[in-house]
């Protein structure tokens, strides 16, 4: 039986927005699983121990709109090997909001079809430093019937992108939504302005129409919704409103304060919306999880949760929390080395970037000292393997 232990915690993010840190000093790792997290645990029967020096353990974080093609190559920024990059930024997992930058992608339904079906196949067997891609994203496109979606899920696509497909009116894929949801899709649809050549802006008005399960980057992608739709959308809305890195930054911050107002921080998912016209961004998530925090005074704990377990919850995953019997993907950081804060909580509410130490995905041990992100002032090490 594989066996990890992570000792000497200082603190434990949990990825639960309702009760986002936990007591203890070591988690116990069994087989890719968290099996246990307390105080002074025996250790002794352990294959493999990480000393986290009183340092920072939390949930690994998932991206919840990437746009993958093929392997671990960016058409749109020709950049190879971003996504072992993005787990160096304490990336875990990320899901696809459709390989709709393939160069020449295909835009009939047999087409689409293909397309996310491949992408799914491929990252079930293709984890480039251990990330998990969700990937397979069918770009809804006209002429897609509720049989294709049958036939989509059978195969083992569940998610599925509006916003890109070649609607006169963007609503006339509201049944389209509607099939896809009754077998089980995640869908995302596009908010605000237009993003690429051929897309349209999409309004408040539209995705209340729609009604997918996610208003991908609510704070635009990259041009936001004006103030006024933006809180009709999160007033009247019952989906989830995700913040993007690469998206307007005010916005963002009045995501987090409409979803407080109406009480819906817990539909709130943070990605990063890369890679895009805004580049390949290693640091885009935990970015967004700094400046939430700084910028808005959400707690940094909760801010973190942003980006883990309320993506697990959209996507129905079994990670992005630290808890018995969830995936074990870990994150262990600290401060920044100079930073005027010494804890990693303390240094992300005051607005620096912690340093990521180690970052373990299904209880292997992916990277120690992250080559992205600052120097940690104290160091993770691996004392028993």
């Amino acid at each position: 039986m594989a066996s990890l232990a992570i000792v000497n915690i200082g603190q434990i993010l949990t990825g639960d927005l309702a009760d986002p840190t936990a007591a203890g000093d070591t988690i116990l790792v069994e087989d890719g699983k968290i099996a246990v997290i307390g105080t002074g645990l025996d250790t002794s029967g352990v294959e493999r121990i990480i000393d986290a020096r009183g340092t920072t353990a939390a949930p690994g974080l998932i991206d919840s709109h990437v746009h993958i093609v093929f392997g671990d190559w960016t058409p749109r920024q020709n950049t190879l090997g971003w996504i072992e990059s993005y787990m160096h930024g304490g990336i875990t997992g990320m899901m696809s909001a459709s390989e709709v930058h393939l160069p020449g992608r295909p835009t009939d339904p047999v087409g689409v079809k293909a397309l996310a079906i491949a992408a799914q196949r491929a990252y079930q067997h293709f984890r480039p430093g251990g990330v998990k891609v969700y990937a397979g994203s069918v770009i809804f496109e006209p002429g897609l019937t509720d049989a294709d979606f049958e036939e989509l899920a059978d195969a083992g696509v569940w998610l599925g992108k509006v916003g890109f497909g070649a609607f006169p009116k963007v609503t006339e894929a509201e049944p389209l939504v509607r099939a896809a949801q009754r077998y089980g899709f995640v869908v995302m649809c596009h908010s605000g302005g237009a993003s690429i050549p051929g897309s349209s802006a999409i309004t408040a008005d539209d995705l209340l129409t729609l009604r997918p399960d996610i208003s991908g980057h609510t704070n635009g992608g990259t041009t936001a919704l004006p103030d006024a739709d933006l809180e009709r959308l999160i007033r009247e809305g019952d989906f989830c409103f995700q913040i993007a890195q690469a998206g307007n930054i005010r916005s963002a911050m009045k995501v987090i304060e409409l979803t407080q107002k109406y009480g819906k921080l817990h539909k709130v998912l943070i990605s990063s919306d890369t890679p895009t016209g805004t580049g390949v961004m290693p640091l885009g998530t935990l970015k967004s999880v700094v400046e939430m925090a700084t910028l808005t005074g959400l707690p940094a704990a909760q801010s973190w949760a942003l980006a883990t377990g309320n993506n697990a919850d959209v996507l129905r995953l079994n990670s992005g929390r630290l808890a018995p019997g969830r995936e074990a993907d870990i994150v262990i950081m600290d401060a920044p080395l100079g930073s005027a804060w010494t804890t990693a909580l303390d240094a992300m509410q005051g607005g620096d970037l912690p340093g990521i130490t180690c970052v373990i995905i299904d209880g292997e041990i992916r990277a120690m000292k992250s080559r992205n992100t600052p120097a940690a002032a104290r160091m993770a090490s691996v004392i028993k393997d």
